[in-house]
């Protein structure tokens, strides 16, 4: 039986995340997602896996329990590598997995012995080259499992615009055929991915990167494996592909999806970049190129060639067998919006809850349910937005250059006409 896993996302430990981010928080919200497989995160800070030993049970699996919840957990951490490489700056962020708790501790160790330090951020910035972080992890475990995060974003990805790479062969070299899957990213969908070939081997997955609670499951990627079968299964599925799909961000909404330049509001889809050059015309200064420009000058096909076609909400393509993907938008975004609130707000946040729990967890309420099921504890609006979003019926304005992307479920303009069609209804 496939399980829904968020392999990315961290802990209090990490800057800029909220300190509600603790175990037994993070469980509850599991559960409200309807997650049943977690990333434990930021497994390197001293402290966090102090808790993660002392909080969690190994189940003799390689994945860990709290007390008695159904909810998994997996040793994930984030690792920031500022190195040198081929003559220019690098900056790139990876995941490791590791298998059980001993292997988690020697891997801090052998970050030890580098002189890293790891106390002051749960995503630690380390000054080891990824390729050798990547030896350094296998020499721990040979089932340790480490992927590419976010691999487009500019900064901070293997394929970004300002530090990246060209391909994972020049990243890893003779170390790439460990390389056994990349993260997507909040500001790519796997139908961009598909679209470079040599991540035609490599398993896609998608994780929230979460820094909050709520943002637990906003990406997620389903394996097509049994719980049970534990770390061992989770790694198989990543070698093979096998994987039912994943959950997917807008990837509009992501933050640097077009190429641009904030402090001058310059934003720029791939055809109006090659048409403009990725020189600000206002200051003169070079934009920051977005991820669908990247995308296109890596690419090896064309998105016509992949021939995507959607399928009852799975987004798949003809000309290649890869796992599909469904597109969403939180439901807090969606309750907020029916509400005219904000997703943080006491309000909306006790609709979510009371839905969710009423229904069996956010994915299936997204994904599964029946619309009335739906109208029935919620409302008529609410049941609309969730309908409007499995229909892609979405306005959406990408994100460029840090400033997040905007998705709408309900467009001013569309808002106006449907009362002016009442209004005039009535009389």
């Amino acid at each position: 039986m496939a399980y829904v896993a968020d392999l990315h996302i961290h802990s209090r430990f990490s800057r800029a995340c909220s300190q509600q981010l603790n175990i037994p928080n993070l469980v509850e919200w599991a559960n409200l997602k309807g997650i049943n497989l977690l990333g434990t995160g930021d497994f390197l800070h001293p402290l966090w896996l102090t808790e993660l030993k002392s909080q969690l049970t190994e189940d003799g699996s390689g994945f860990l329990t709290f007390k008695n919840s159904p909810v998994k957990f997996v040793l994930t951490v984030e690792i920031a590598s500022i190195y040198s490489h081929k003559g220019k700056g690098r900056r790139v962020h990876n995941l490791v997995f590791m298998p059980d708790l001993d292997c988690a501790t020697r891997f801090q160790q052998a970050l030890f012995t580098k002189r890293a330090t790891l106390a002051s951020d749960g995503r630690p910035i380390v000054g080891i080259p990824s390729k050798d972080l990547l030896y350094m992890a296998l020499e721990v475990s040979s089932k340790a499992l480490f992927v590419p995060a976010h691999i487009w974003t500019p900064w901070f990805g293997v394929f970004g615009s300002e530090s990246g790479y060209d391909s994972l062969k020049d990243c890893f070299e003779d170390l790439t055929d460990k390389v056994y899957a990349i993260e997507t990213g909040l500001s790519s969908d796997p139908a961009m991915n598909w679209r470079v070939g040599e991540l035609d081997t490599r398993s896609i997955i998608s994780c929230s990167d979460a820094h909050s609670l709520p943002n637990i499951g906003r990406e997620s990627t389903v394996v097509n494996r049994s719980l049970q079968e534990g770390f061992q299964g989770l790694l198989e599925a990543v070698k093979s592909q096998d994987l039912v799909g994943t959950i997917e961000f807008y990837p509009e909404e992501g933050k640097y999806h077009y190429t641009g330049h904030r402090n001058c509001n310059v934003k720029y889809s791939p055809e109006q970049t090659r048409q403009n050059s990725t020189i600000c015309p206002k200051c003169g200064r070079g934009l920051t190129v977005g991820v669908m420009e990247r995308v296109e000058t890596l690419a090896s096909r064309s998105s016509s060639e992949l021939k995507v076609r959607n399928e009852e909400g799975m987004i798949k393509s003809e000309a290649l067998q890869r796992p599909g993907y469904k597109m969403l938008v939180p439901l807090l975004q969606i309750i907020a919006e029916a509400f005219g609130s904000m997703p943080t707000s006491q309000k909306v946040l006790n609709e979510y809850k009371k839905l969710v729990m009423a229904l069996g967890g956010e994915i299936k309420v997204l994904t599964k349910v029946d619309i009335s099921e739906v109208a029935k504890i919620s409302g008529s609006k609410i049941a609309e937005g969730i309908d409007k979003v499995r229909k892609g019926d979405l306005v959406i304005d990408p994100g460029y250059d840090g400033v997040y992307g905007v998705v709408k479920i309900w467009s001013e303009e569309k808002e106006e006409q449907a009362k002016e069609t009442t209004q005039i209804g009535l009389f």
